[in-house]
């Protein structure tokens, strides 16, 4: 089963206030064992539009990474977010090989 992904394009509105949800949000990324492959490095956009801010999150596979979307601990800190960003969000599922 291929690992699963979590990309996420921010754009922060609140910098004083976003760590709350960055708090929050790790409650769920504890329980889900989550791994971030890129969280808010630098970047170059080549074409399209851009956010501020780009995040990665890997999981074992799409269930787990559906999972901790839905879990408690996410939707709690997702409110969070949605006060102090904008946010484009996808699950993906990598290659299987």
């Amino acid at each position: 089963m291929p690992k699963a992904y979590w990309i996420v394009r921010v754009s922060v509105r609140d910098e004083k206030n976003y760590p709350e949800y960055l708090a929050a949000a790790n409650l769920a990324f504890k329980k889900f064992g989550t791994k971030f492959i890129v969280r808010g490095g630098a970047f170059e956009k080549m074409e399209g539009e851009a956010r501020q801010r780009n995040v990665v999150v890997e999981f074992k596979d799409r269930s787990t990474a559906a999972a901790c979307y839905a879990s408690p601990e996410y939707q709690s800190a997702r409110i969070i977010r949605q006060k102090y960003a904008d946010a484009d969000f996808i699950i993906i599922d990598g290659t299987a090989d």
